[in-house]
C-alpha cells in the first residue's frame, strides 16, 4: 500500500486492450466450427493451420459484429479497412503470423460512458476497435517438461477494443471492463464468459510524476480473466513501478504475467516495438469496403444499450443508482423491467420485486428473465394487490408468489381469495381486536406511554395473530396510535 505522500507524488496511467471472442458459428477466415470444450485439435483445418497453398476467406458475420460494437461506442466506421500480418513466433500461432488490422482498423475513436460507484460519470476514450484472429492455447501439464498445443481456438474471430491511456485507477479500469462485457452481451456479439476465455484483457500500466505530460514507460500485463485479478494486477504494478522509481531504478518496458495466487506480476519478455512485428498488408485478403446502406442496416438493428437504459431507469422511473445499476446488469433483466414498467406505475415496487423474489428465483433455478415463468402482466397485478393494500408484501412474496410459479395461469387475486389472504382494513373489525391486545398487555401499555415507543411492534404482532395475519398494517397502526394517545 503506497503512502499518502507517494500516492500524491505519482499518477497511475492505464490503457486497456480487451479481446472479445465473437459469437460467430465459424472462424474468421475458415469454416472450422468453434465451441468451448471440444476435444483438442478437432476444430481445425488446413486453412486455420496455415498449410501452403490455402487461402483465407473473410467471415462477414464477424465484420457485422465489429460494426455493431463500433456503432454502440460511437466510433467512426471505416468504409475502407484492411488486414495485415503481424509476424512473431509463438508455439500456439500455427502460421507464424497473426492476421489483424494495423493501418486501417474497422472502427476508429469512440467512447464508452461509465457510471462509477460514487455516481460520477466518465467517458473512456477509445483509440480503435479492430478485427483479428485468435491464437491457439498452450497446455502446461503438471510435472511435465513439455507443453501441449491445442489449435482449436486458432483463427477464432476477435475484436480488440483499445482505449487511450486515460484511466487513472484500478476501479476505473474494472468499471470499463464490466461495461464492455455488458455491451458485447447486450449486442449479442460475445457471450462475455471470462472463465472460458471469451473475454480477456491486457492492461498497459505506467506511472508518472503528477502533473507531468510525458507518459512513463509502459508495462503490459497479459491476459487477465477476471475483474478482481485486473484490479489486483494494476494495483500491484502501480506500487512496483513507484517503488522502482523511488529507488532510482528505471522501469523497463516489458510484458508481464499476473500470478493470481501470489498477487504479483512477473516478467515474461521485454516489450516488442512495433517494427519488431514487421507488419505488412496481407496479400491474400482484399480490403473490406462498406457501403452507407449496409452500415445503416446494421445500425437500425441495434438494441437498447445498458447506459441508455440506466439513464431511463434513473430519470423516468426515478430509481436509485443501486437499483438502476443492478437492473441493467443483464439485457434480459433490463428489458423485463422496462416492459413491466409499461404495465404499472409503481416503479420502485417493481424494482424491489425484480431484485428480490424474482431474481432469487432466477438464480436458484438457473432461469433467464427472457424465459421467466410469469408474464409481466401477472407481476403487475401482484404489485397492484400490495400497493392497494389488499395484501401485505410479505404475504404476497411468501404465499401468493410461490403459488403463481406453480400455477402461472391463475391471477394473483384468485390465489389471494382462495387462500383467504385479503387484508382486513375495516376499522370496525380491527378496533375491537386492538383493544383486546392492549387490555391483555397493561404493563406494556404503561411502558409505551412512558417512552418505549418500540413496543408498538409488539402490539402489531399480537393483532396480526388475532386477525390471522390479515390486518392491514397501515390501518392497524393508525388505530393503535389513536387508542394509545388516550
Amino acid at each position: 500500500m503506497l503512502s499518502k505522500e507517494l500516492a500524491v507524488k505519482y499518477q497511475l496511467v492505464v490503457g486497456l486492450e480487451v479481446h472479445a471472442q465473437l459469437a460467430t458459428s465459424s472462424k474468421l477466415f475458415a469454416e472450422d466450427a468453434i465451441g468451448f470444450g471440444a476435444d483438442p485439435n478437432t476444430q481445425v483445418s488446413v486453412i486455420s493451420l496455415g498449410h501452403p497453398g490455402t487461402l483465407p476467406k473473410l467471415n462477414m458475420r464477424a465484420v457485422e459484429f465489429a460494426v455493431r460494437m463500433g456503432l454502440a461506442c460511437e466510433c467512426r466506421i471505416n468504409r475502407h479497412s484492411s488486414f495485415d500480418r503481424k509476424n512473431y513466433f509463438y508455439p500456439d500461432l500455427p502460421k507464424g503470423y497473426q492476421i489483424t488490422q494495423d493501418k486501417e482498423p474497422i472502427c476508429l475513436g469512440g467512447k464508452v460512458p461509465l457510471i462509477l460507484e460514487d455516481g460520477s460519470e466518465l467517458d473512456v476514450q477509445l483509440n480503435r476497435i479492430h478485427l483479428e484472429e485468435d491464437a491457439g492455447k498452450l497446455i502446461h501439464a503438471p510435472g511435465k517438461e513439455e507443453s501441449w498445443v491445442d489449435f482449436n481456438r486458432a483463427g477464432t474471430a476477435l475484436i480488440e477494443i483499445v482505449t487511450e491511456p486515460c484511466l487513472r485507477s484500478s476501479e476505473e479500469a474494472v468499471a470499463f471492463l464490466n461495461e464492455v462485457r455488458k455491451l458485447v452481451m447486450y449486442l449479442g456479439i460475445c457471450d462475455g464468459s471470462m472463465e472460458e476465455g471469451s473475454l480477456r484483457c491486457d492492461a498497459n500500466v505506467s506511472v508518472r510524476l503528477r502533473g507531468a505530460e510525458t507518459l512513463g514507460k509502459k508495462v503490459e500485463v497479459k491476459n487477465m480473466n477476471s475483474f478482481r485479478n485486473l484490479g489486483r494486477a494494476i494495483d500491484y504494478e502501480y506500487e512496483r513501478q513507484v517503488g522502482l522509481l523511488e529507488g532510482g531504478t528505471a522501469v523497463i518496458s516489458e510484458t508481464r504475467t499476473f500470478d493470481a495466487d501470489g498477487g504479483c506480476t512477473s516478467s515474461m519478455r521485454t516489450k516488442e516495438e512495433l517494427n519488431d512485428y514487421r507488419y505488412f498488408p496481407d496479400p491474400d485478403l482484399p480490403p473490406v469496403l462498406l457501403t452507407e446502406e449496409w452500415i445503416g442496416s446494421v445500425s437500425v438493428q441495434l438494441p437498447a444499450l445498458p447506459h441508455a437504459l440506466y439513464r431511463k431507469f434513473r430519470e423516468i422511473y426515478g430509481l436509485p443508482r443501486y437499483d438502476a445499476a443492478l437492473l441493467t446488469e443483464s439485457k434480459e433483466m433490463a428489458l423485463f423491467f422496462d416492459t413491466l414498467c409499461s404495465k404499472t406505475r409503481h416503479y420502485k415496487a417493481a424494482s424491489n420485486w425484480m431484485m428480490g423474489p424474482m431474481k432469487s428465483h432466477a438464480n436458484e433455478t438457473g432461469t433467464s428473465f427472457a424465459d421467466f415463468p410469469l408474464k409481466v402482466e401477472v407481476i403487475a397485478q401482484l404489485i397492484e394487490l400490495v400497493e392497494e393494500g389488499q395484501v401485505s408484501f410479505s404475504v404476497a412474496a411468501q404465499k401468493i408468489y410461490p403459488e403463481l410459479i406453480i400455477n402461472p395461469g391463475v391471477t394473483p387475486l384468485e390465489i389471494a381469495q382462495r387462500l383467504n389472504l385479503i387484508q382486513e382494513s375495516d376499522s370496525s373489525y380491527l378496533n375491537p381486536l386492538a383493544k383486546e391486545v392492549l387490555l391483555e398487555n397493561p404493563e406494556k401499555v404503561k411502558e409505551f406511554k412512558s417512552g418505549k415507543k418500540g413496543l408498538l411492534g409488539l402490539f402489531m404482532g399480537e393483532l396480526m395473530k388475532k386477525s390471522g395475519g390479515k390486518a392491514d398494517p397501515k390501518v392497524a397502526s393508525r388505530i393503535f396510535s389513536e387508542l394509545l394517545a388516550n
